[in-house]
């Protein structure tokens, strides 16, 4: 088998974090095989991937696979390594028909979690489930974690000159968000510089929670790309990040990580992952609550209208952890 490999394709179209998580897989692949990597993804996860030196080629789609099916024709793969397993990947992988090696996404057993709360989820991490699907190629984990790369030298920034922590307030779903007032209080209560991370749609979030927070607190939120954005991570003595693309940047950096955890729940198997590093996050969750988790991604809002799994989680402990000299 490893002889007839010569090029193979791999799949993932989104999103920022579970781009980030198939880079072990494109590095082992190149390191121990030397095979020509391609990569297929959506458009807006470009930057992700275009300066990762282990990639030959990348290939994007706006919305549909036809949009590069004939240039992927062309390619003549010997294999593809399905990292995504949903329908836009599978009419890949018909349209290649291709030998295909792709990972146990555990749909059914996520279901039951949420549903029933009966866990039947393996003790397995996402990364090393991705890197079970190239175990048959004689693929092995090397235990350098996570990868981000950026296009040239990192963005420039102006940062404070002290240690500042980071804290990425976005999330893609709501009840996977702190509310606002408990990030103001956590802020408040820090007095080492804050720099504000998250997207346009926390552009005014992000001004109020450095306006009621105090002069310590600088707020980027809406102001940075993504590059930038890891860049701060990067230079950040820790980062404070609820369940969301910016948590595992943070891991791929091996910054320390004070992961906040609402709807979704750390045994989905997407926490940060240092690889043979240790762990270097402290997760922080309101346990045994009967409707935890509601949810696989998350919700606009609470279902049950309380929101008590971001109510209740204390603050105090946050704070007290961030507080701590790096590495206690």
């Amino acid at each position: 088998m490893k002889k007839a490999i010569r090029k193979v394709l791999i799949i993932r179209f989104s999103s920022i974090g579970d781009i980030v998580l198939t880079t072990p897989v494109i590095r082992c692949l190149k390191k121990q095989l030397n095979v020509e990597i391609h990569y297929l993804t959506k458009r807006a996860y470009l930057p992700l991937l275009e300066a990762n030196p282990w990639l030959d080629k990348i290939f994007t789609i706006e919305k549909k696979v036809a949009e590069v099916t004939p240039a992927l024709k062309q390619e003549r793969y010997d294999c593809i390594i399905d990292l995504h397993k949903n329908l836009r990947s599978l009419q890949v992988r018909l349209a290649l028909g291709k030998k295909t090696f792709s990972f146990k996404k555990l749909n059914f057993e996520k279901w039951l979690l949420v549903r029933f709360k009966i866990n039947r989820l393996p003790d397995l991490h996402i990364v090393d489930r991705y890197l079970a699907a190239v175990l048959p190629l004689g693929v092995k984990n090397d235990g350098a974690g996570l990868d981000y790369f950026f296009t040239g030298q990192p963005p420039e920034i102006d940062l404070p000159q002290e240690p500042y922590i980071a804290f990425a307030i976005g999330a893609a779903h709501q009840t996977k968000r702190l509310p606002t007032d408990k990030i103001i209080k956590i802020c408040r209560e820090l007095s080492c510089p804050i720099v504000l991370l998250g997207g346009k749609p926390e552009a005014e979030e992000g001004h109020v929670i450095a306006r009621e927070s105090g002069i310590h607190v600088i707020n980027f939120c809406g102001k940075i790309s993504l590059h930038e954005s890891a860049a701060v991570i990067r230079s950040a003595a820790k980062v404070i990040t609820h369940d969301t693309g910016m948590m595992h940047i943070a891991a791929a950096f091996q910054k320390e990580t004070l992961s906040v955890w609402g709807s979704t729940v750390p045994e989905f198997g997407m926490y940060p992952y240092f690889g043979g590093a240790g762990n270097k996050n402290a997760t922080f969750q309101v346990k045994n609550l009967p409707c935890r988790p509601c949810s696989k991604i998350g919700f606009a809002q609470c279902p049950k209208g309380h929101f008590n799994c971001m109510h209740q989680i204390e603050t105090k402990k946050i704070v007290s952890r961030a507080a701590r000299k790096t590495g206690q």
